[in-house]
């Protein structure tokens, strides 16, 4: 009986360690960086987030989404280790809850509860992960903030001149996505239009943003949200003025990169314009722009620093 009892006992033995190493087996690294290594269950978990993000990225295939994947998390690692040189990224942000409000009502989601039940059954992060991912882009942010406030140009005269000529109470808003590209040394910048063109074609605006863009507006799809159109810049506005629901704008060049703007949706709303308001508006969205050019600048020459080593 006994010799019976420990056959049984090796036996499961066998099958747990059996299942343990075929488990093991099915998880390999596809990429290191530096000492961090990112394997297949972390970009296996990743795309399921994008997904959530961007829902059409589900057309595209799955090595395209796990490129994605892989290109997402090797930015959110390089940033991470930049950052631990100079805070601890592991100390509270008072702004993270907020973000992350933000972020599932712009998804659809009413409450929290209900974005972690989307998170669980698709078997994604946790809010806890979430929170950490979002904690991460806000210190970012600050530190590029921190960097580069001193290097910031605003023109107060001209955003001023521009809030006083506003006569019309009636404001149109534009409902829009960005693709912000780059080419590279040797490219020829026509036939890189020519190849996000075609892609827009074949699979849409929002999962071409999701592949070419190099805003972090990529991970949704390119989208913005609501933009008053007194918020954007002359250039800009003047480029989105004949423009119609789902049509794209010609190339914007901005500095060393190019945009692509695209109009979802158009609406005007009856309303007194706060001067005040406006202005601050104005500030803003100049301010975050050049924070977002100068954000990606950085983080092209310190990617430069690390060995990353693809699978």
């Amino acid at each position: 009986m006994i010799k019976k009892k420990i056959k049984i006992l090796i036996f499961q033995i066998f099958i747990l360690f059996f299942f343990t190493y075929i488990s093991n087996a099915q998880i390999f690294i596809v990429a290191k960086i530096n000492n961090e290594i990112i394997t297949n269950f972390d970009l296996l978990k990743e795309s399921k987030y994008l997904k959530i993000l961007n829902p059409n990225i589900s057309k595209l295939d799955d090595e395209k989404i796990l490129e994605l994947a892989k290109k997402s998390l090797v930015t959110e690692i390089i940033k991470t280790k930049e950052l631990k040189k100079v805070i601890d990224v592991n100390s509270n942000n008072p702004y993270t809850q907020k973000q992350l409000e933000n972020l599932y009502k712009s998804l659809g989601f009413e409450n929290e509860d209900q974005f972690n039940s989307e998170l669980k059954k698709n078997n994604n992060y946790s809010i806890e992960q979430i929170k950490k991912k979002i904690k991460i882009e806000l210190f970012w942010n600050e530190f590029i903030y921190a960097r580069y406030n001193n290097q910031l140009k605003i023109n107060k005269t001209e955003l001023i001149s521009k809030v006083n000529n506003k006569k019309s109470e009636k404001q149109k808003e534009f409902l829009l996505s960005e693709i912000i590209f780059t080419k590279k040394k040797n490219e020829p910048l026509e036939n890189l239009i020519k190849q996000i063109k075609e892609s827009i074609n074949e699979i849409g605006f929002n999962n071409t943003a999701s592949i070419y863009s190099i805003s972090d507006s990529s991970k949704l799809g390119g989208k913005l949200g609501w933009i008053k159109q007194d918020s954007l810049s002359k250039l800009i506005s003047s480029k989105l003025e004949n423009l119609k629901e789902n049509e794209y704008s010609d190339v914007i060049t901005l500095g060393n990169n190019f945009l692509i703007l695209k109009i979802d949706q158009i609406r005007i709303n009856e309303t007194k314009i706060d001067k005040k308001r406006l202005l601050a508006e104005l500030i803003k969205n100049e301010t975050n722009n050049q924070l977002n050019q100068f954000s990606r600048i950085y983080f092209d020459k310190i990617k430069m620093n690390y060995k990353i080593d693809e699978k």
